[in-house]
């Protein structure tokens, strides 16, 4: 998993609510047993009207994602983080997400910000207006901020942002306690079964 930091860019107003996991990527797409390919493919349906956002050129490659509230609800597919993130995308910002979302998106290094709702309107009307304005989210300081100095500070938990910070996995996590967990199965009884390589 890469670190999280600081994202910079312009941002994709999504200005939908309650958009699940079944639309950011359709359940037709979940047969491949791999992480990858997935980006192509999100928001596939809404993608049909040429007018969506994110079929829009000038978002483009844009590694933030504004969306309404209820973000991720619906099912707890892992594929719906991995769509976004191979869209390029390294930051969702929403008044509310989904908790299974958002859980999800902290152990595969996607950064999930809760800001108030008419914050959220603010930034989605500047990108609507203004596709190329930037905006920087900054993970160490929990900013998220525009270089004409609208800031806001945000909330994470402490662990979930040592997580991102240090891209750190379940894995990595585990791998932390290798030496710990050699001495436990050192002293295990002989008695119990035990997995040889």
């Amino acid at each position: 998993m890469e670190p999280v930091t600081r994202i910079t860019g312009n941002a994709i107003p999504l200005d939908r609510a309650d958009v699940d996991t079944d639309q950011i990527i359709p359940a037709k797409h979940l047969k491949k047993i791999e992480r990858t390919g997935y980006g192509p493919f999100a928001f596939e349906s809404w993608r049909k009207d040429p007018d969506f956002v994110v079929n829009q050129p000038e978002y483009g490659g844009a590694p933030i994602l504004l969306a309404g509230p209820n973000f991720g609800s619906g099912s707890s597919r892992e594929h719906a983080v991995w769509a976004i993130q191979q869209m390029g995308v390294g930051v969702v910002i929403a008044p509310k997400f989904a908790d299974i979302f958002r859980n999800n998106s902290a152990k595969m290094g996607l950064l999930t910000v809760v800001l108030p709702q008419n914050d959220v309107e603010h930034l989605m009307a500047r990108a609507a207006e203004t596709p190329s304005a930037q905006l920087t989210v900054d993970l160490e300081s929990q900013t998220v901020s525009t270089p004409d100095g609208w800031s806001r500070r945000f909330e994470i938990d402490g662990f979930v942002k040592h997580t991102l910070l240090n891209g750190l996995d379940s894995i990595d996590l585990t791998m932390q306690h290798v030496d710990a967990i050699g001495t436990f199965e050192e002293r295990r009884p002989s008695f119990k079964p035990t997995v040889t390589g």
